[in-house]
């Protein structure tokens, strides 16, 4: 047990999850007890599918778990057997207006469809793209977005509303069921955090699908983060979600680095290094913010889940240290204590702390790696 997993003793921490049905998005389980899965977007021209492929090798890279790509014209569904072949994580193909699309991307090894009820068209199409869907061994998304509900329901609203989303949603989830079709997930996405919230707690007691969730058009790298951790948070520490996608107007690799921090602040998913560290003031012993910087950089590459604090003075820093596999609490005399699974084990001059840091936190991954794998076999 690594010196943060103390989840089973503090009940305040449990996170009950929403029991819903399990899916398969290729090879990777969706709903159910399978772990909170994390997605992107590219944003390349699909029907470049080298440089698609180099974008979706960035976001394996940094923990994707599922991968979208767009395919609004023939090109695009024409690459998308290129890119299927050379990515290692699922592709989902993303469908508007054009049924035929779906269609094609099927037959191109797409993992899963997603079809947004507002823009897709008549059930009979629908009905097509569910064939294909089974004939390809494709899971689906239905995905509803405030922004493009269909004409007759905006009309017995008058306006884009949790309820509107819903029954958008639950009108198309009944499609797939009367055509004996339940490998589908739903999402019902607003760029206003309420909205979002409500349609999504509805929706949970309306199914039992998995949620794939997100806060869409969120905005920029830092405000699209904050909605989204207000109203992805929100509903994750509920238990609702499945899957998640951050919507940023950013490289989607960031869109990853987030989905995996906000898991990792609710204890549901561990990916990578988790620092802890103070925000620095006059009785930082070390700077505490340009180490952390330097920290973040170099550690990136540790997929590992582990712990490491990082404390400028004695207020905090052997009681964080407790708590993590790797500390470093800032002392006087250009030194600190450096902490090894809780306890204080050696004291470090801090121009070497950095370089040091790094060496103990990849020892102890591959420590961590080799356990794993002993007890695997």
């Amino acid at each position: 047990m690594t010196a943060h997993d103390h989840t089973h003793l503090r009940p305040w921490r449990t996170i009950t999850r929403r029991p819903s049905r399990k899916i398969r998005v290729g090879n990777v389980e969706v709903g159910g007890d399978a772990p909170i899965t994390v997605q992107s977007m590219t944003n390349t021209l699909t029907a470049d599918a080298n440089a698609t492929i180099g974008q979706i090798r960035q976001l394996e890279e940094a923990g994707a778990d599922i991968v979208r790509v767009s395919c609004p014209d023939v090109e695009s569904t024409a690459a998308l057997s290129t890119i299927v072949k050379a990515s290692k994580v699922p592709i989902v193909a993303d469908i508007h207006f054009h049924y035929k699309r779906g269609i094609e991307a099927a037959q191109a090894g797409a993992a899963c469809l997603r079809i947004n009820p507002g823009n897709i068209g008549r059930p009979d199409r629908v009905r097509d793209v569910i064939q294909a869907a089974r004939d390809h061994g494709c899971s689906m998304r239905i995905g509803v977005n405030a922004g493009s509900l269909e004409p007759h329901l905006l009309e017995k609203y008058g306006e884009p509303c949790p309820e509107a989303m819903v029954e958008s949603a639950l009108d198309h989830a009944r499609i797939l069921q009367d055509h004996d079709f339940h490998e589908f997930k739903i999402s019902v996405k607003a760029s206003d955090i309420f909205m979002t919230v409500a349609a999504y707690q509805m929706l949970a007691d309306a199914i039992d699908c998995p949620l794939h969730v997100g806060v869409t058009e969120a905005g920029g790298l830092r405000s699209g983060t904050i909605k989204s951790a207000i109203g992805m948070g929100n509903l994750l520490w509920a238990g609702i979600g499945d899957t998640i996608r951050v919507s940023l107007a950013a490289d989607p690799v960031e869109e990853i680095k987030v989905g995996f921090d906000m898991l990792k602040s609710l204890g549901l998913r561990h990916r990578g290094i988790n620092i802890i560290a103070c925000p620095s003031c006059a009785r930082q012993g070390f700077n505490v913010i340009k180490t952390v910087e330097a920290l973040e950089a170099r550690l990136a590459h540790i997929a590992t889940p582990m712990s490491l604090s990082i404390i400028g003075c004695v207020v905090n820093g052997p009681g964080e240290a407790l708590m993590t596999d790797v500390g470093f609490t800032g002392g006087g005399k250009g030194a600190g204590m450096v902490y090894l699974a809780g306890k204080p084990d050696h004291k470090m001059d801090n121009d070497r702390m950095v370089d040091h840091i790094v060496e103990l936190v990849e020892a102890k991954a591959a420590e961590l790696d080799a356990k794993r794998l002993e007890a695997a076999e």
